[in-house]
């Protein structure tokens, strides 16, 4: 295993070995100079020595891919909600192996055309699943899928709800793939007329059952679930979609039902005044897929600042949080970080420190000015996923988790969901994990939607390709446009892919 004496001189030569070179040729190929019979160079991309010479965040990177292309069915494309525990499929998830494809794809870590394969696969099977009103036999209705399908038919798994939001989550991944898969082939057309139908036929005023918002959901047993989307939170990326919508958009008021609750969120936290969102991944998900640098709605006009900014904001107060410890939990420090939904110990009160501490399985934590939520649970998804905002303080974290939990967190496909040092109780039963001598409480599972952010935002941080490559489709840039946002690339040209 690497330490961090491993992430010094070892990174040092490498990096030195790397910058002698030009530029990198994905999945081996020969030089265009030094041409070969039969032998085509794909695409070529400029070293960068510092982002794309760290051993370390290329191999967990890597790892994370790897999750995404060897756990979704090869038969059908879902992908299973966790690993290795038996699960059904989570909608976001898949969403998150198509983004992963394209990385993988893009760093040649598995072939284009197998990608493409992949993603063929999973575009059939989604576009092809019946949907309709009915409580059992359909995968959604009105265009959104439900949250939970079985990994075998793809059908609605228990009572699951229909998720607008994880829907959401879906279609970033399937847009993704129509902008990335834009050669002239009968595959490749077929990926884009697919991302288009799936996309194209999701009713986004049917979820505005209370105009303007958009509803979290629905159940065939019972209706609209009782709460809508209201800012701040993951749901950015719901709204500029339904925005987007070339076939069934929701009027441009939405934008600010959305944000009129943002002054309950709007606030200073740990030194840093943001918009506040406790678990981190609610600062991420929509920054999977958008580049919010430099491009501004009404609000963040108002603030002097952008989304990205406040992502950036949000992972040093996190940071800074962990450093002042005011729980006193085991193990948190300026690089054992990031509290967000994840897995967790178990549902028991236990004395910590001589005091009643309540601690949980799979919960919502968080830690911000408006959702405190901490058990000394940590979730590398929360510190890596941030790396593109704060690089700075995402990759030691990712050393030092190496360093501290070794082998016992960091395995085949990278990070394992969470760990929690405070939790040494050999004798509560578990939900999920294990007791570890001297470590404390850690996971034994990987977790679909936390994997998505750590591969995503790696390859954001080191080449922002998820980025222009959407920058080049036209419904996000129609959906953030409706949505009042200016600046940046937005008043650019949509770039040429390369």
């Amino acid at each position: 295993m690497m330490n961090r004496a491993h992430g010094g001189t070892s990174r040092c030569w490498w990096t030195a070995a790397v910058s002698l070179a030009i530029t990198l040729f994905v999945a081996d190929v020969p030089a265009a100079d030094n041409k070969v019979p039969g032998v085509t160079v794909e695409r070529k991309r400029e070293i960068d020595p510092v982002k794309d010479g760290d051993p370390v965040v290329n191999n967990l990177e890597r790892r994370t891919f790897r999750f995404f292309w060897d756990t979704s069915s090869k038969q059908n494309g879902m992908a299973p909600d966790r690993y290795p525990s038996p699960s059904f499929a989570s909608i976001a998830a898949v969403g998150f192996a198509l983004t992963a494809y394209v990385v993988g794809a893009e760093r040649g870590f598995v072939s284009r055309s197998r990608a493409r394969a992949r993603v063929l696969t999973t575009l059939r099977f989604l576009a092809g699943l019946p949907q309709g009103p009915e409580e059992t036999g359909t995968a959604g209705y009105k265009g959104f899928y439900y949250h939970f399908l079985n990994m075998n038919d793809g059908l609605r798994f228990g009572t699951s709800e229909l998720s607008t939001v994880d829907t959401g989550l879906l279609l970033g991944g399937v847009l993704l793939c129509q902008s990335y898969f834009d050669r002239d082939t009968r595959a490749e057309k077929e990926i884009r007329d697919l991302a288009a139908q799936i996309y194209g036929r999701v009713e986004w005023t049917w979820a505005q059952n209370r105009p303007s918002a958009i509803s979290h959901g629905w159940r065939p047993e019972t209706g609209f679930l009782r709460y809508d989307w209201r800012g701040y939170n993951e749901a950015m990326l719901v709204y500029i979609l339904a925005l987007g919508s070339p076939t069934y958009p929701v009027e441009a008021d939405a934008w600010q039902e959305w944000t009129q609750t943002y002054k309950n969120s709007w606030g200073k936290y740990e030194g840093q005044e943001l918009l506040s969102f406790g678990p981190l991944f609610g600062h991420q998900y929509s920054h999977v897929w958008i580049d919010f640098r430099g491009i501004q709605d009404d609000y963040m006009r108002s603030k002097g600042m952008d989304y990205f900014e406040n992502s950036r904001r949000a992972a040093l107060a996190q940071r800074d949080y962990a450093r002042s410890n005011p729980m006193r939990w085991r193990g948190y420090d300026g690089e054992i970080w990031g509290i967000s939904a994840s897995d967790g110990p178990s549902d028991v009160v236990q004395i910590f420190n001589g005091e009643e501490r309540g601690f949980f399985s799979y919960a919502g934590r968080g830690a911000a000015s408006s959702h405190i939520l901490d058990d000394g649970t940590i979730a590398p998804t929360a510190s890596v996923g941030s790396i593109a905002f704060a690089p700075e303080i995402a990759i030691p974290t990712i050393r030092a988790f190496r360093a501290r939990f070794g082998e016992h967190l960091y395995q085949k496909y990278g990070f394992l969901d969470a760990v929690n040092p405070s939790f040494t109780f050999v004798n509560v039963p578990l939900r999920h994990g294990k007791i570890i001598e001297n470590l404390g409480w850690v996971a034994d599972d990987y977790l679909g939607i936390d994997q998505g952010p750590i591969v995503a935002m790696i390859e954001n941080y080191r080449s922002g390709f998820i980025w222009t490559t959407m920058q080049r489709n036209p419904n996000i840039r129609r959906g953030l446009e409706r949505a009042g946002f200016k600046g940046g690339w937005l008043d650019q040209p949509a770039p040429v892919a390369k």
